[in-house]
């Protein structure tokens, strides 16, 4: 089965595309992908894999700002990335990350994203940095900690970044729904 890899930006995928996008993220995340989630993946690049049978992966990455080490950071957080059933473990979620990883480390100081307990293995074989560390965000009424967050960030550090600090406060810029 021949799979066909294109990244694109929000704004050159036309709207039957996002919807069909949209469609797809509802259907892979079974009822647990919301609006707050697919306004969170939107703005930045996608990479979309396609077969015979259409959409068959996809995933995101946006920009947001993190304060790590007393400095705020251009991240890379990637978004909504999920594989049809019928394709799963045949290496689709890989691809897809790769090509926001080449995204994240040309693009940005660094790269984060909250995984599921599924997730967490690919990214951890990918050499993305399970945060052991306290997460917080800058909310409209200052910082607040967010400890439901701990244990499920992961970050990757941009290849001339210096070392990550794990006990350092890491500081998540404010959205609506899930922060991290």
């Amino acid at each position: 089965m021949a799979f066909r890899l294109r990244t694109a930006h929000t704004a050159d995928l036309t709207p039957a595309v996002l919807r069909s996008v949209r469609a797809f993220l509802d259907a892979a995340f079974d009822g647990g992908f919301g609006d707050d989630d697919w306004d969170h993946s939107l703005g930045g690049m996608h990479a979309l894999v396609h077969d015979g049978s259409g959409l068959a992966a996809h995933g995101s990455v946006v920009m947001r700002r993190t304060r790590l080490d007393g400095r705020w950071l251009r991240t890379g957080y990637v978004e909504a990335v999920a594989v049809r059933a019928d394709v799963r473990r045949t290496g689709l979620g890989g691809r897809v990350t790769a090509a926001l990883e080449g995204i994240v480390d040309r693009a940005y100081d660094l790269g984060a994203l909250s995984a599921s307990e599924q997730g967490a293995a690919l990214y951890a074989a990918r050499g993305w940095h399970r945060w052991d560390g306290r997460v917080h965000a800058l909310s409209p009424d200052g910082i607040v900690r967010l400890p439901d967050e701990e244990g499920s960030l992961h970050l990757r550090p941009a290849p001339a970044a210096r070392p990550l600090d794990p006990r350092g406060e890491l500081v998540l810029d404010w959205r609506d729904g899930d922060v991290a």
